[in-house]
């Protein structure tokens, strides 16, 4: 049996903690389980350098983005070596690399129809003189009245968007902030919930995930799925490969999902997955195993599927 075990990518504007070693330590005991019994095993994750944890993070320090995910992108390398990870390749999104495979899926969904542009309104804070990513934003869950983000209340696991949010804050600055339109690139999730109502219903029946990846994928469903934006206002990160629209970044959620594939292309056994895994592996089926963290288990149920 081949086995390709992929772990979750930490972001790298701070130092690991426990939680984040939890949540990773399961992936490393599954490939020193898999190597004992002979298996043929690649282990892969690496450093999240793109997102507005970063850029808050740098703002506060008054340093450049890059400063900051240098910084933790080596603490974390070293970190994993003294702990005795046993990552086959530990890289970080903001390679050359995984630029141009991340532009080169949302183009082909692009030309597929499958992502397409939207005037939106969007938070703006005017004493920053910017827009304000979900994640600029801070408030109240508008459901469970506790303080969220603007992207997704943890306490009731609701999506939201920043102008939903109640008594809104910027991050930055903390001063409240108004809003503008702005054009975005949405993927248009709506167009598959009859594919995903009877992918989940297929595992559900086959008991192929947990009863809780479940019970949420199906809340989502129950509610309707909604059209994702997948581009955002962020000065680091991969930029929209379309004319006018470079200085737009490409959300991480949507191509975090192809972070592992774009690290087997980097350790160069292949660009097509099946060919890939033959050419490390020498013979398929394979067996993949994805470690995340819960902020982003519904995206990986529901955007999972259609890459």
């Amino acid at each position: 049996m081949s086995v390709f075990i992929g772990g979750a990518w930490a972001y790298a504007n701070g130092s690991l903690h426990l939680g984040h070693i939890s949540s990773l330590l399961p992936g490393d005991i599954l490939a020193r389980y898999y190597r004992l019994k002979g298996e043929k095993v690649l282990y892969v994750s690496g450093s999240d350098c793109n997102g507005t944890p970063i850029t808050v993070r740098a703002k506060q320090e008054g340093v450049s983005p890059k400063v900051i995910a240098d910084r933790y992108h080596k603490e974390f390398e070293e970190c994993f070596l003294k702990l005795g990870f046993t990552y086959d390749t530990y890289t970080r999104t903001d390679t050359k690399h995984h630029h141009k495979v991340v532009q080169e899926i949302f183009l082909t969904l692009l030309e597929k129809g499958l992502i397409y542009k939207k005037e939106i309104e969007q938070t703006y804070c005017e004493p920053c003189q910017q827009f304000l990513p979900d994640r600029y934003v801070e408030g109240i869950c508008p459901v469970c009245k506790e303080h969220s983000r603007g992207d997704q209340c943890d306490h009731c696991s609701t999506i939201l968007e920043p102008l939903e949010l109640l008594e809104r804050k910027c991050k930055i600055c903390g001063q409240e902030p108004t809003s503008r339109f702005t054009e975005h690139f949405y993927f248009s999730l709506s167009s598959f919930q009859t594919v995903l109502e009877n992918y989940t219903h297929a595992a559900e029946e086959k008991n192929l995930w947990r009863e809780n990846a479940i019970s949420l994928t199906n809340r989502y469903l129950k509610e309707g799925l909604q059209d994702r934006a997948v581009s955002r206002d962020l000065p680091i990160g991969v930029s929209v490969p379309v004319a006018g629209y470079e200085d737009k970044k490409i959300r991480r959620f949507m191509f975090g999902l192809r972070l592992c594939q774009d690290i087997i292309q980097q350790v160069n056994v292949g660009r097509m997955k099946q060919i890939m895994m033959i050419q490390h592996f020498g013979i398929l089926p394979l067996t993949h195993i994805t470690f995340t963290g819960k902020i982003i288990s519904h995206f990986i149920q529901l955007f999972g599927q259609q890459f």
